[in-house]
């Protein structure tokens, strides 16, 4: 990457101007305006805090020492000590020949070769549909996995589901008390259970709740059966799970989600004895009220790990499920892409995955994004407050659908293949949508923002792909390798400078575990190229080719594919 081969030279200019002064650790970025180059360092700045002096002085110094490179054609200093880097024509067209060369593979890397990452995302709950509030941890903890496997990481996606705990003895208690009692034939009712009737019913327990104490100790009772094995709880409990899975793998393939596994809490549940005994033995736990808690002493707030009924908490599971992966997939990398209000929660798990001797030299990371909420506060299932992620799709793929039945360019296409096209369109814009924003972000549900098919939206990248797509059918330049990139203006040169630096936006998304990076990196390139093909001929009126430009148009392309790709959203040849 260009970017790093820059900052090597700036560190060792520094080096040679400033000896004795330690290593130097230049941080090489792309700066905000064109004007100020393609890329821009601050080091002097850094430099001048340490051993004094006037910053710019120091920047002109450092770039004194510079020496030549051909792939920087020239170096400016201003106010007050940044130092700028135009890449010379000669490193953009080789950055954009490497481009049609790669193809698909242009912004991979090797850097995860030989190591193992374990993605935990979306973990929807038993029992409850498929929420707008689950579609964040599903489609950024996708596009992660789908970065770090382009990186060159083997990925190991994992859905952790919640089908286990005190809940589900309210669910069954409910279902017995609505749907089964002096039913006598309770198979065939359990069978008719749809998962919005489960949901409800959860809703109608809390609210029952509320003017019947007693009602939660019913609740007790059973998930206490369920865990000892009861036969009757465990038909009901499994026929949720059914319900469940039938329903999220649905929305699953209409959001183009596939994970490599669905462990849900369940799955761990025989290793949970061994786990606490763990917990004994290295005597991490205190007893607190007949509970068993670990303790962290000042550090964290204790937490419990086996309640004074002895019912093990979600804490033991979720060491059980590290303790597996380490056993089974020994991956160098823990990502858990959960919501922000989990945040202390997975500070005490990982201190506890360290107390144990677990964490050795992997790292674990909480990818803590913002919720969807409403403007009053956030959904909630017991009030019976969520949107359906389905309705919110399918109306997405509708209003797509809409503006392809009016546009110009669906002439001569099918009705299948308009169809198609809404739904990538529509879905694109529910994902963008999304992902544009930084995941740490809390996002305010609005129909019309969830639904944008205009302005900073995936159909608008969609689109200047598939204008891409159309100037590419009317005629094909040459081989790479003889394209002559010489000449350009000022607006084929900064797509060349765009192209130079995706490679270190999909580093970038990487390692700050943020897709709204190359979602932001992809509207600034899609801009630019519009407004390129609004100002320039790419074929002439006599039909001639302008070689150069329909090179740029297929980098251009190329890119939007492989970026949208990572995403999770589909890039369509015809819209």
């Amino acid at each position: 990457m260009i970017c790093r081969e820059i900052e090597k030279l700036v560190n060792n200019a520094a080096s040679r101007a400033f000896p004795g002064e330690g290593v130097f650790d230049a941080l090489v970025e792309v700066p905000r305006e064109r004007a100020h180059g393609d890329y821009s360092a601050n080091i002097a700045l850094q430099i001048a805090k340490k051993i004094g002096g006037n910053p710019a002085d120091i920047a002109r110094k450092i770039a004194e020492n510079m020496g030549k490179d051909g792939r920087i054609e020239k170096v400016e200093v201003i106010e007050p000590g940044f130092i700028n880097f135009f890449l010379s024509e000669e490193a953009l067209e080789g950055e954009a020949l490497s481009v049609l060369k790669e193809g698909k593979d242009y912004g991979s890397g090797e850097e995860g070769k030989g190591k193992t990452v374990v993605i935990d995302y979306s973990s929807p709950n038993i029992a409850k549909s498929f929420g707008i509030g689950h579609l964040r941890s599903t489609i950024i903890g996708q596009a992660i996995y789908n970065i770090y496997e382009f990186r060159g990481w083997k990925c190991i996606g994992d859905n952790h589901l919640g089908d286990w705990g005190t809940q589900f003895g309210k669910l069954i208690c409910q279902i017995k008390e609505k749907k089964l009692k002096g039913s006598e034939k309770p198979r065939e009712v359990l069978e008719k259970l749809t998962i919005e009737d489960l949901e409800n019913l959860y809703v109608d327990f809390h609210r029952e709740a509320k003017d019947n104490p007693e009602l939660e100790e019913k609740g007790r009772f059973w998930f206490e059966k369920l865990e000892t094995g009861d036969e009757e709880a465990k038909e009901i409990w499994q026929l949720c799970v059914e319900k469940s899975l039938q329903e999220f793998n649905r929305i699953y393939d209409l959001l183009g989600i596939k994970i490599d596994y669905a462990l849900g809490e369940s799955f761990y549940l025989n290793m949970l004895p061994e786990v606490v005994g763990e917990l004994k033995e290295k005597k991490i736990t205190k007893e607190s009220d007949g509970a068993m808690v670990v303790d962290f002493s000042e550090e964290l707030p204790s937490l419990v790990a086996v309640k004074s009924d002895g019912a093990t908490t979600y804490l033991v599971r979720d060491l059980a499920a590290i303790k597996y992966r380490i056993e089974n997939w020994s991956p160098d990398l823990f990502i858990y892409e959960v919501g922000a209000d989990q945040s202390l929660y997975f500070k005490q798990l990982f201190k506890t995955a360290e107390l144990l001797g677990w964490k050795g030299k992997k790292s674990f990371i909480h990818i803590a994004h913002g919720l969807v909420r409403w403007k009053h506060g956030k959904f909630s299932t017991r009030k019976g407050e969520t949107i359906h992620l389905e309705e919110i799709l399918k109306e997405a793929v509708e209003r797509a659908l809409k503006i392809i039945e009016e546009s110009e360019n669906a002439r001569g296409m099918s009705g299948e293949e308009k169809k198609k096209v809404a739904e990538m369109v529509g879905i694109g814009a529910v994902k963008y949508n999304d992902l544009s924003q930084h995941h740490r972000k809390d996002v305010v549900f609005s129909w019309e923002k969830t639904l944008n098919l205009k302005g900073n939206s995936g159909p608008y990248l969609q689109y200047t792909f598939a204008r891409c797509k159309s100037v590419l059918r009317k005629g094909k330049f040459s081989s790479p390798e003889k394209v002559d990139f010489s000449g350009v203006n000022e607006e084929e040169r900064i797509i060349l400078g765009l192209t130079a630096q995706f490679k270190e936006v999909v580093k970038n998304a990487a390692d700050d575990f943020s897709p709204n990076i190359i979602c932001n990196f992809l509207f600034e390139l899609a801009q630019s190229f519009n407004l390129f093909y609004n100002n320039n001929r790419i074929i002439n009126k006599d039909g001639k080719i302008e070689e150069r430009r329909m090179a740029l148009t297929g980098a251009v392309a190329q890119i939007l594919e492989n970026g949208l790709g990572l995403l999770g959203i589909d890039a369509p040849e015809r819209m």
